[in-house]
């Protein structure tokens, strides 16, 4: 005999509710294009979860919902492969997996008329369709015409990173992050020895961005003017009138390299704070707004410490990332000694626009990101700073000041825009999980025991993302 799976609503406003499952995919939530639709009145969104089916192996997966789904109390997170008598809890709802009889499904008690068949379409299929905007009951759908332009841009981005192939062996990490950071608006600290086409990548990316680009390589004697700009005293021979008129300076761009940032006194680092954070400069009086959009990357030694100086804390908490940038592997090298020893010349193409990247900036922020993952990146920014009770051990003994909460807008946004780089609009743990090493280095500090014993900052992260654990549904419960 047939055997034939259920779903049973056991708490909740649809208690008592039964449904069969024989045409995966199988979504649940308030919306009436769902398979299960549930009662208008409950809290769940409005697409919420979905069940899918593999070779007789049934599994559920929540669609970016802001409540989250649990099964056996546990959060989904990836796919969750469901067994007879697991327990999937969705808001109020608490519902029970099971298998009958194929006749069960002909019975009284099976699917009522209020559950409605998913249409098959790609988008239903793929849940990347549907956004879940709040938990009230206004719009929760990403239009369709906002869904194919996030298609369209991330293709382009695509592209970019293609063309930067062209030129840069290896180096896909670094890459990526900075296409993170470019639709995140954020700024970049690229860390590493001479040689390892830190610049290079920089100059590249430029190239292939419809944007206006200007290099200052930062040294000794270079004044906070000759980033910003200054006044210059004209005199109107005809009249013999005087007036001062603004020479905007290498600031006025955007994208700005700002080479071996270090070897430049403080005040003149600090010029760059206003442009980094407020996107305008002020002179004399006078404030001059910066054409979005503005990308500041910047490179930086760690080796050679004679005649630099550091940066403030201030400044480094205005870069979204410090990325380390490491040496290539024996196969890079090789490629990269045998095509720059050669007549080789490599033409870039333009690939994205000014105004485009602005639309895809736009359209990160607004994806939405559930309770679940701003609890998990504020308890792990948190978890950086000694004296925090979720601080674990080697914080406390290695670092002398942690994160502040500007980390945890950055590892929100740096989610959120790999969430969208992957192809998804659910973002998830493991999208902050991704980004923590590069957004938290340059923001905790060693202590003088960490320094004596060698400990870098890159192990005391590795401890906190180990330590650190996921919010539970007790935490709701609590409402910690």
């Amino acid at each position: 005999m047939k055997t034939t799976k259920f779903l049973r609503i056991i708490e909740g406003t649809d208690e008592g509710l039964r449904v069969a499952l024989d045409s995966p995919p199988v979504t649940i939530g308030r919306a009436t294009d769902n398979r299960v639709a549930l009662s208008p009145e409950s809290r769940v969104s409005r697409h919420h979860a979905e069940l899918t089916e593999d070779d007789g192996t049934w599994s559920v997966r929540d669609l970016g919902s802001m409540n989250g789904t649990y099964v056996n109390g546990q959060r989904v997170e990836w796919p969750k492969v469901l067994k007879p008598g697991d327990k999937i809890k969705i808001a109020d709802e608490v519902m029970v997996f099971e298998e009958g009889s194929g006749d069960d499904s002909n019975t009284g008690s099976a699917a009522p008329t209020r559950a409605r068949r998913v249409p098959e379409t790609s988008a239903n299929k793929s849940g990347t369709s549907t956004v879940n905007l709040d938990e009230g009951g206004e719009e929760e759908n990403l239009a369709e015409e906002t869904a194919a332009q996030l298609r369209v841009l991330i293709g382009r981005l695509d592209g970019v990173t293609e063309e930067m192939g062209k030129m840069i062996v290896g180096q896909r990490e670094i890459i990526h992050s900075l296409m993170l950071a470019l639709i995140s608006r954020g700024h970049v600290l690229m860390i590493g020895l001479p040689g390892l086409a830190k610049t290079l990548m920089i100059r590249t990316l430029a190239e292939v961005l419809d944007l206006r680009f200007r290099r200052i390589q930062f040294t000794p004697d270079l004044m906070p003017t000759d980033i910003t700009g200054t006044d210059v005293l004209e005199v109107d021979e005809a009249t013999g009138r005087k007036n001062y008129r603004f020479i905007r300076g290498p600031v006025f761009t955007n994208i700005l390299l700002a080479d071996e940032i270090n070897r430049t006194p403080p005040k003149t680092q600090a010029a760059l704070l206003e442009a980094m954070q407020e996107c305008h400069v002020t002179a004399a009086g006078e404030t001059y707004p910066l054409v979005p959009p503005f990308f500041v990357l910047a490179t930086q030694n760690p080796l050679e410490q004679e005649g630099t100086y550091p940066l403030p804390e201030a400044q480094l908490d205005r870069f979204m990332f410090s990325l380390r940038v490491d040496y290539p592997s024996e196969e890079e090298e090789e490629r990269i000694a045998e095509s720059t020893t050669s007549d080789r010349s490599v033409e870039l193409s333009k690939r994205m626009t000014g105004e485009e990247i602005l639309l895809l900036q736009k359209l990160v922020r607004r994806l939405p990101v559930s309770q679940h993952v701003v609890k998990y990146a504020t308890r792990i920014a948190r978890a950086t700073r000694p004296g925090d009770p979720r601080a674990p051990e080697a914080v406390e003994k290695w670092i002398h000041c942690g994160a502040g909460p500007r980390a945890t807008q950055y590892l929100l946004l740096a989610a959120k825009a790999g969430a969208v780089m992957r192809g998804s609009l659910a973002v998830n743990c493991d999208d902050i999980r991704v980004a923590v090493p590069a957004v938290l280095r340059h923001r905790m500090f060693t202590n003088f025991a960490a320094d004596s014993e060698g400990i870098e900052v890159d192990d005391i992260i590795a401890k906190v993302l180990k330590e650190v654990r996921e919010p539970g549904e007790k935490d709701y419960q609590t409402g910690r």
